[in-house]
């Protein structure tokens, strides 16, 4: 959900809204960032939908963040936490507004490059967006470093991008849905290994 030119039109200021779970109705405040693109509602509600047997305590990494809806969302519906990564100094400040102001718990915010987290100390996550700059040609790079330690043994991957991208991308990251939203595709992967969160 960050900055992404040629996707979809872009958003102004304005709000989102929490579909479901314990914050369901709650609306995040979005700033006047030049590019934000947010997943639509419609998107996000098809994405936790297929989530939904394994969000319930669910260990989550929002790469490149943009407004942290996915992220929020998933903290809202019962996932353990979630760490947000986000680059962008007013996203970051306005992502900490709403969590405060939701009384969001097991968040916390990263103000870093994505790609720069990911160099560092891995640790495992059930669950992962990512979700880059569509200009940027990130996925590939960013598949490579989340394989460095940063995915539990059978995490789920939900990734954004262009319809017409063709993305190569780790053999152990199995197709498990897939969706068109006008130019933008939405897929979750799953990595070959056991169950998660078992």
């Amino acid at each position: 959900m960050t900055a992404k030119r040629g996707s979809r039109p872009a958003t102004g200021a304005g709000s989102l809204r929490i579909i479901a779970g314990r914050l369901r109705g709650s609306r995040l405040a979005v700033p006047d960032a030049p590019g934000l693109r947010p997943t639509p509602d419609r998107v996000r509600e098809t994405l936790f939908n297929w989530l939904a047997p394994w969000i319930e305590g669910a260990r989550c990494l929002d790469l490149y963040a943009g407004t942290g809806a996915l992220g929020i969302e998933a903290l809202s519906r019962g996932a353990r936490e979630c760490v947000f990564v986000e680059r962008d100094r007013t996203l970051q400040q306005q992502l900490r507004d709403n969590l405060a102001r939701l009384r969001v718990e097991g968040a916390s915010v990263v103000g870093a490059d994505a790609l720069g987290f990911l160099a560092g100390p891995p640790r495992g996550f059930d669950l992962v967006f990512v979700d880059p700059p569509f200009d940027a040609d990130l996925w590939q790079e960013a598949a490579r470093r989340l394989e460095q330690g940063w995915l539990a043994p059978s995490a789920l991957i939900h990734v954004e991008a262009p319809a017409d991208a063709s993305l190569s991308l780790p053999p152990q990251w199995q197709l498990h849905r897939q969706a068109r939203a006008g130019a933008v595709a939405h897929a979750l992967y799953r990595r070959v290994g056991v169950d998660p969160l078992s």
